[in-house]
């Protein structure tokens, strides 16, 4: 089984005035948040808005860099999220996925929005009773 990437578009959400940029993002359902290279930050000229600390895959922990608010699209969907500045590439975590609802084809090794919902994202506002 390969990696899953996705084509996704990054603009800072307080700076309509600078152009967004797209990115091959690889595609983690392990991860939960939008991770990205610190030249990406710079590019989007994002606010650091808190430093985090993160547990990397080996169990160390760090602190990184939150920066936002950034708008992600993927074909027609958005949302707003917050980004931790690191890593060599852009990793789009569960969180944001979930936003866009979009689902991960492990079979095709693609990311697409939810075939069930194809026109508007659907998300659950409430829990599920027993």
């Amino acid at each position: 089984m390969g990696l899953t990437r996705a084509r996704v578009r990054l603009a800072n959400a307080r700076r309509p005035d600078l152009a967004a940029i797209e990115v091959d993002a690889l595609a983690d359902t392990g991860a939960l948040h939008l991770c990205i290279p610190e030249h990406v930050a710079i590019q989007l000229q994002l606010d650091e808005l808190e430093k985090r600390e993160i547990t990397m895959t080996d169990g160390s922990k760090r602190l990184a860099p939150y920066m936002g608010p950034v708008i992600i699209s993927f074909a027609n969907r958005q949302c707003y999220a917050g980004a931790m500045a690191l890593g060599d590439e852009a990793l789009l975590g569960a969180i944001p996925m979930e936003d866009m609802d979009l689902v991960v084809m492990p079979g095709t090794q693609q990311v697409a929005v939810n075939p069930a919902n194809p026109n508007i994202a659907v998300s659950i506002a409430k829990g599920l009773p027993p």
